[in-house]
């Protein structure tokens, strides 16, 4: 679409999740009735890029497009297993094509909405301009999911792990798999000096979407993740099996300071805003309640600099990668701690940043004592 309006109230750099969540929220509000709103993505966004899972209670704004849920799970390391259930919570999964398809049905009866396909090649906060491959848009206020991983290789200040993966769907011959139940995180595999796990989450008892998933520094070529599936699927007796989809990914695993990236009018959001949780990845559930707070925000007419806020769950994740990029061939050994120490739900909440202080602090002291006080003294210091 090509459009001759070049300055907008809100301009969202950006089509992805945290773009479209937050389009979708501001078209939703009545405050947003008489304003001008323009969303940059560069992609068509009709192909299933990504698959996104999280856990939530009861029903969520996403039901329609959920295409699988499950109320049990199992976590295996060396040496041990725990099957559990969810509850209260249950255990989602949205493909990423039907996100895009959903909300843009939904955004399509908002006149106040313009979309253009265009490559965004520079923000200027201090013009509140936007230049793309085609033309320049100025923008009242600008917010932008555009990631630059060229950011966190120029900072010491913190550490990076990468959550990468690839993920095969697979169909077997043998029914192999509980429909009800996915490995949530299965460590009992050679950990090669690393933090490796097989995920696992069934579409019925002949099909599973299977991700072989690291956190650590360096990827791989991608022959070596399919092989561990390959190896996994060995493990399972198929009775022979057919690949039928692929994906694969990376994460930044960090608690980088994005916010301080941002401006009185520029704010960067998603995964580029430090929305993604920096301990495990998880991303989707958290975009949804930041942009609801964003919107109640935007709506008190202050500036955008001021909107992201640091929590003691930011500093428990901070010390958790301190350690974990430093002792990386023990990442097994510190998840199985805590699942073996602490009842899910409670790992859950926490892992939600919804625990209260004395569940943190049960589950804190699952991990080994020394490692982690002395990563604390040492942050402590750094952060002065």
């Amino acid at each position: 679409m090509s459009i001759n309006k070049k300055k907008f109230d809100y301009i969202i750099c950006g089509g992805g999740a945290s773009g479209l969540s937050l389009a979708l929220k501001m078209c939703n509000d009545n405050y947003f009735n008489n304003n001008s709103i323009l969303l940059i993505e560069k992609d068509k966004k009709d192909i299933n890029d990504r698959t996104w899972c999280f856990w939530e209670q009861g029903e969520g704004d996403y039901e329609e497009i959920i295409c699988n849920k499950w109320n049990d799970g199992e976590f295996k390391a060396q040496d041990y297993k725990l099957d559990f259930s969810f509850d209260p919570f249950k255990y989602k999964m949205v493909k990423s094509k039907d996100f895009y398809s959903f909300i843009q049905k939904k955004l399509k009866p908002y006149p106040q909405l313009n979309q253009v396909r265009e490559k965004v090649l520079k923000i200027d906060p201090k013009l509140n301009l936007v230049t793309t491959n085609k033309k320049s848009y100025e923008g009242g206020k600008i917010f932008s999911s555009i990631y630059d991983p060229e950011i966190l290789k120029t900072q010491k200040k913190f550490p990076v792990l990468i959550q990468h993966f690839v993920g095969c769907i697979v169909e077997t011959k043998n029914q192999c798999f509980d429909s009800g139940k996915i490995g949530f995180m299965n460590f009992d595999l050679p950990q090669k000096n690393e933090t490796r796990f097989v995920y696992v989450l069934p579409e019925s008892s002949k099909k599973a979407l299977i991700e072989y998933t690291l956190f650590s520094k360096i990827l791989l070529p991608e022959e070596e993740y399919l092989n561990e599936i390959k190896n996994y699927l060995k493990s399972i007796n198929t009775g022979g099996y057919k690949i039928l989809e692929k994906e694969k990914g990376q994460i930044p695993m960090t608690c980088f300071r994005f916010d301080n990236l941002n401006t009185d009018n520029l704010l960067y959001i998603g995964t580029a805003g430090g929305w993604t949780k920096a301990s495990t990845g998880y991303t989707f559930s958290r975009i949804n309640e930041k942009t609801k707070q964003l919107i109640s925000y935007i709506k008190k007419e202050k500036p955008l600099s001021k909107f992201n806020t640091v929590t003691r769950f930011w500093f428990y994740d901070l010390i958790f990668l301190d350690v974990l990029s430093k002792n990386n061939s023990i990442g097994s050994k510190l998840f199985k701690k805590m699942f073996q120490k602490n009842k899910p739900e409670i790992i859950f909440k926490f892992l939600d940043d919804k625990s209260n202080f004395w569940q943190e602090l049960k589950i804190i002291s699952s991990f080994p004592f020394f490692l982690f006080i002395t990563a604390f003294f040492k942050r402590i210091f750094k952060l002065k």
